[in-house]
């Protein structure tokens, strides 16, 4: 004999169930519902209060961890700007020193393909040239030098690039301005 079947139920043996009404609340008294519609109320309250609590706590939540991840990623990038400088330094110096055409080309090439991979991050060069204004907000003077050919205030050099991350300024260009010419620095000397 199998004791692992269940026994057959046979549907006579199950009590029918009562289709009655559910029993009737209790009658208030006028205090008594004026009581439970504030509780209702206050409970309400606080259930709207709380769900608003959390939305703002998920929201400030999310703006936290979206800050942090830019600040890591502005960290690491910045990290990265003395590797660029490397770079332009090797390229030039090599260039200059007469490096083999295919060396260079190498480099050239591992150098582009690094700056285009920091540009798909957001960063941007910040270049200044000669002749154009010098803006305090974009480029960091590091010396004034007289110039024959550039007014004051304008750009003679570059002596390091600067970069953006979107729109901030991650490092101004470094640049030495024209203090005008020698003949005009004379007479303001005087």
């Amino acid at each position: 004999m199998d004791t692992d079947k269940t026994p057959d139920i046979v549907p006579e043996e199950i009590p029918p169930i009562a289709e009655s009404d559910p029993p009737a609340a209790p009658a208030l008294t006028p205090e008594e519902a004026e009581a439970t519609q504030a509780e209702l109320n206050a409970l309400r309250d606080r259930y709207v209060r709380l769900q608003a609590d959390f939305e703002n706590y998920r929201k400030r939540i999310l703006r936290e961890r979206t800050e942090a991840q830019a600040g890591a990623h502005e960290d690491l990038l910045r990290t990265l700007l003395p590797v660029l400088d490397n770079f332009d330094m090797s390229l030039n110096g090599a260039a200059e020193h007469g490096a083999k055409e295919s060396f260079l080309a190498g480099f050239r090439m591992v150098h582009g393909e690094l700056l285009r991979v920091l540009e798909r991050a957001g960063l941007t060069p910040v270049d200044a040239k000669r002749g154009d204004t010098f803006d305090p907000h974009q480029h960091e003077a590091i010396a004034h030098a007289p110039s024959a050919d550039c007014a004051a205030d304008l750009v003679l050099q570059q002596t390091r690039r600067g970069y953006r991350l979107g729109a901030q300024l991650l490092r101004p260009s470094q640049v030495v301005v024209s203090s005008g010419t020698p003949e005009g620095n004379a007479d303001a000397d005087r």
